[in-house]
């Protein structure tokens, strides 16, 4: 027998399951998956190379072009070491909010499009509105591209993706790029009264890690010199290293250091562009190193690339969220997303969602009931414009 939730009750449901992004997603899966098949609806589950996580991708109403893909992500990130209240995992209501992981970011979303179902099917849509889940959006957003690429090749195109990151339901028509990347240098160990004999990874990762930042300081040179030329803070593209780790002893030459880069690029400019210039720098840093030693090397690993949204130009998607919420302001997200991959591939999209960022990932992390009130109302409102 088929199910019927409220948002509500169905962000309970959600909630409980701990995506934890290191962890599995498929007891959250299932569950949509049966919820979904109860009702009627086709499911395609898209797992991983382990199976161990999956994505989800749903259609509802006729499969034919011009639909509407309601995007959002299952994983969710640690509670260790946070301050928590109550249980987590378990969704408790208190002054109009909705307290647990995940809540905001973004099981809110997928709850309220997931409780939809029955008046989507009820509506007699003329187009389609798909519901795509995906896996590791935290770590990466590695998990959307099966979705994608399923998309792409298998259903006619839509109009229109909305990836429902929390947005207070306003819209988000752009965000920067981002490449996520760990730089490790071998050096050769020498006591430190003959170093020039040796190579120091950690000296040689000091320069590598002062030229990132000279970088930065020129592009915050250059976006000042023109003024400020979106809505993005800082309007300019950083790079940046949170840590470094590396050396033996104080009086050896370090023999090994590493560091993880983060470069958020502004939307328009060539993320590629940033990665080359990075290691062509690399590349004639490490050609100095093996002057001293040939058995000294730099490498650099990339863990993740997220692409950045820009804004479109007359995109439907952010014409049809503006339509759907009466806010005809556009704003720029100063998180990654989904979407730029979305858009990557040749779809117009857009971020809208319920809730706020700066409640994510928080101890006690909610989501307020008008929130998520809000966000089915506009679902009931897409549903309208595409039965008629």
């Amino acid at each position: 027998m088929s199910q019927i939730f409220s948002a509500h009750e169905m962000l309970e449901r959600l909630v409980a399951f701990p995506t934890v992004s290191k962890s599995s997603n498929r007891d959250l899966i299932d569950f949509v998956q049966d919820y979904l098949q109860s009702h009627g609806v086709p499911v395609t589950v898209l797992p991983n190379g382990k199976g161990d996580k999956a994505a989800l991708l749903a259609t509802l109403g006729p499969v034919g072009p011009g639909g509407v893909v309601l995007s959002g992500h299952s994983d969710v990130v640690p509670v260790e070491g946070q301050d928590w209240s109550s249980d987590p995992w378990r969704l408790r209501a208190r002054d109009g909010r909705l307290f647990g992981r995940g809540a905001c970011d973004m099981k809110g979303f997928c709850a309220a499009a997931l409780a939809m179902v029955p008046q989507f099917q009820a509506a007699g849509l003329k187009r389609p509105i798909h519901i795509a889940i995906s896996y590791d959006e935290e770590i990466g957003c590695f998990g959307v591209q099966p979705l994608i690429d399923y998309l792409t090749k298998t259903l006619p195109r839509p109009e229109a993706v909305i990836v429902g990151e929390p947005s207070e339901m306003t819209v988000l028509n752009a965000h920067k790029g981002t490449w996520s990347l760990v730089t490790r240098v071998t050096g050769y160990e020498v006591h430190s009264s003959i170093c020039h004999t040796g190579v120091s990874a950690v000296m040689a990762a000091a320069r590598l890690v002062t030229w990132l930042e000279d970088r930065m300081l020129e592009n915050a040179k250059n976006a000042s010199a023109v003024g400020p030329a979106s809505g993005f803070a800082p309007p300019y593209t950083t790079l940046h290293v949170g840590r470094i780790k590396g050396g033996s002893s104080g009086n050896i030459t370090a023999g090994y250091c590493s560091f993880p880069v983060d470069i958020r690029v502004m939307p328009g400019e060539d993320m590629d562009q940033w990665l080359q210039l990075y290691l062509d720098h690399v590349s004639q840093m490490q050609a100095k190193l093996r002057k001293v030693r040939p058995e000294a090397s730099i490498s650099v690993a990339v863990n993740a690339r997220v692409a950045g949204l820009t804004a479109e130009v007359d995109g439907p998607a952010e014409a049809l969220v503006k339509q759907l919420t009466g806010d005809h302001i556009s704003r720029q997200a100063g998180f990654g997303s989904e979407a730029g991959l979305f858009q990557e591939a040749g779809f117009s999209t857009t971020i809208c969602g319920p809730g706020s960022m700066d409640q994510a990932h928080q101890p006690d992390e909610f989501i307020s009931l008008d929130q998520l009130d809000h966000c089915t109302a506009f679902m009931r409102s897409l549903s309208e414009r595409l039965s008629a």
